[in-house]
């Protein structure tokens, strides 16, 4: 009977009392009222036959229970449950287990036991041990430690359960591995039993209750094996499977939260076998924030910082701390020498520094002139010495009172060699060209501030290998000629690591700079491209932590592979959100959120949207300032970036 229809009759209904029905139509209504209630419970029926639950979407397609596994679909499935604990445990002794990179799933039951109950048995079993000591005693038989011992633990049992600090349950742990075929199955049971016993802990496959087994470690909260032992509250939570490494040291700096129990994520990199640092993430994950936050709270400790910065993203970084930014490009003040020496340290013979700065000005050409030959190889070698020689620099020379050659230098040396006049006429556009005066003035730049950032933004894309790996140069010369805790951050690495002759000084780069107490941190969003590089590899290889944020699905598989990252971490890391991701320390790793104060987020914030509201209000506060009027605290307080963040 539909709305309207019923609707109707009612209205139709007359105001007053309605006549009494006979007996017959009586009969007859109630008659049609339980054919309709029929009608409707079929309906209802042959509804349901078409309804897909969820239980029909998740089932298997086939189930065939064996007497030590079950097959499930084409996956092997067996159970092992936990018998016996050794009489002291340690907290996180489940860890291995938990981290064990195969496919598994883990039940844990606690069935609450009465304290009063256990009191009692506790009491007698007193009693029983009291009296056969003292029985030893009178016979003069020696000491029993195993019954002293267990007096002892009883006893302090006794006490934390009348105090109530302590719960007693019955305690069951099974675990359910899974694998493609049933030598893989005997594999993985075996190594998972190995763990166990590693811990002193006794386990047991289940044996012709195999469906029992699966079923129990289903998330339904059936315990079909019933295997218990008795325990506490404090093994208890020793078992508790849901811990997470602690990234928590004396010293270093905050670089986020770890997402697994609240816990700081402090850490000191320089404490480790070196201070290298990768950062993998996609465009608009937050990486740069990441960093600039990390050279933000390293410079409170007195650390030098050096960037290389491709969008100028840390300008706001550098006037708000008082650093230096060079900008470098053809139209610049700036210049860098490709020709400086490095300064010499120590005993260093003065034949090694000229041989080093040839070796890493050959590498430097191969990305100015292109791919070189035996033969064109061998010629600019000998054009390099012949142009520090022109110049006085020599074996014998005092490097001190020399003045490095110019590109131009070089040029003409190398046109006026037999075989190197089309190489030259192919550096020409480096000094007379298009490309003029970049790379052939002297130097004039100093980073003798705690902060200096060099920015290649304004670099064409073609200048832009070249110009990096000449200021990475320019770096390390200064590094090595100065003993001092420093950190060089290479921000979109990338695009070193196109070219072979950079990405291998990069990873040489890697390698050494520990000697020198310097930290390298590479950022790069090409993942692809980063590690199907045999030097990308290699630089990962080589650097103690890793911050891994958000990844896309086209580059999450080498990823994994690379680190080693379970499914649980791959999903985690396709779904993070802004400044989330794992965050690895050595042979440690945890999931990170990267927080700032915020006064920090003002300084290091990267959201043109946030930049533009940053600068409108520090507009409105020059203009303020200039007309003469005075703002109060409040509203000082409230302008974001304003002289009271900064």
């Amino acid at each position: 009977m539909t709305a309207l229809n019923l609707s109707k009759r009612v209205q139709a209904l007359p105001t007053e009392a309605p006549p009494q029905l006979s007996l017959d139509e009586q009969q007859r209504l109630q008659q049609m009222d339980v054919e309709e209630k029929k009608f409707t419970l079929e309906a209802e029926r042959i509804y349901r036959l078409g309804v897909v639950s969820v239980r029909d979407l998740i089932a298997p397609a086939a189930l065939k229970v064996e007497s030590n596994h079950i097959k499930l679909g084409s996956m092997f499935v067996r159970t092992i449950f936990v018998v016996t604990y050794p009489r002291y445990i340690a907290v996180g002794w489940f860890a291995p287990i938990i981290n064990f990179n195969v496919p598994l799933d883990i039940a844990m039951y606690f069935y609450p036991v009465g304290s009063e109950v256990i009191l009692k048995q506790l009491r007698n079993k007193v009693g029983a041990l009291e009296a056969q000591i003292l029985s030893d005693a009178e016979k003069g038989a020696p000491r029993d430690p195993i019954r002293e011992t267990a007096l002892r633990d009883i006893e302090k049992l006794r006490d934390d359960l009348t105090q109530g600090t302590e719960k007693f349950f019955q305690f069951a742990l099974y675990v359910s591995v899974y694998a493609k075929s049933l030598e893989d199955l005997d594999r993985i049971a075996e190594k998972v039993e190995t763990l166990f016993g590693q811990k002193l802990v006794y386990s047991k496959r289940v044996f012709y209750q195999s469906e029992q087994g699966f079923n129990s470690t289903l998330p339904v909260g059936d315990d079909q094996l019933l295997v218990t032992f008795n325990m506490n509250t404090s093994p208890c939570a020793s078992s508790f499977p849901f811990i997470s490494s602690e990234l928590t040291s004396d010293n270093g700096i905050l670089y986020g939260i770890n997402r697994h129990n609240n816990s700081l994520i402090l850490f000191d990199r320089f404490s480790l076998q070196n201070a290298n640092t990768v950062v993998f993430a996609t465009s608009g994950a937050g990486k740069s924030y990441a960093v600039k936050l990390e050279v933000l709270r390293c410079m409170m400790l007195g650390t030098d910082v050096i960037i290389i910065d491709p969008e100028r993203e840390y300008k706001y970084l550098s006037d708000a701390v008082g650093g230096t930014y060079i900008n470098i490009s053809l139209n610049s003040d700036s210049k860098i020498n490709p020709f400086d020496l490095p300064r010499q340290v120590n005993d260093q013979k003065t034949a090694d520094v000229i041989r080093s700065a040839v070796i890493t000005l050959k590498g430097l050409m191969r990305l100015m002139l292109g791919e070189l030959n035996h033969e064109e190889d061998s010629i600019v070698d000998r054009a390099l010495i012949e142009t520090y020689a022109k110049n006085d620099v020599t074996p014998d020379a005092d490097l001190s009172k020399v003045r490095a050659p110019l590109m131009k230098d070089f040029e003409e040396v190398l046109s006026g060699m037999k075989g190197g006049e089309e190489l030259g006429q192919r550096l020409k556009k480096y000094t007379e060209g298009t490309f003029a005066g970049l790379f052939n003035s002297p130097t004039n730049v100093e980073i003798t501030n705690q902060l200096v950032v060099f920015s290649v933004r304004d670099l064409e894309d073609e200048l832009r290998p070249i110009g990096i790996s000449t200021i990475v140069s320019y770096i390390w010369n200064i590094v090595r000629s100065e003993l001092k805790k420093r950190i060089l951050v290479i921000d979109e690495a990338w695009w070193l690591m196109q070219h072979e002759d950079s990405a291998k000084f990069i990873y040489a780069l890697v390698k050494r700079c520990r000697k020198y107490y310097l930290g390298i941190t590479t950022i790069t969003q090409d993942v692809n491209d980063f590690l199907l590089s045999p030097y990308g590899q290699a630089i990962v290889t080589n650097s103690s932590i890793q911050l891994l944020m958000k990844q896309s699905p086209a580059a999450i598989d080498i990823v994994a592979k690379t680190f080693l990252l379970t499914q649980g971490e791959k999903y985690l890391l396709l779904e993070s959100g802004v400044g989330e991701g794992i965050f690895f320390a050595g042979s440690k790793h945890a999931a990170i959120k990267v927080v700032a104060s915020y006064t920090e987020d003002q300084v290091i914030t990267s959201d043109p949207r946030q930049l533009l509201e940053i600068e409108a209000a520090k507009r409105e506060f020059d203009q303020t300032i200039a007309a003469g009027g005075e703002s109060d605290e409040g509203s000082q307080t409230d302008i974001p970036g304003g002289a009271s963040a900064l």
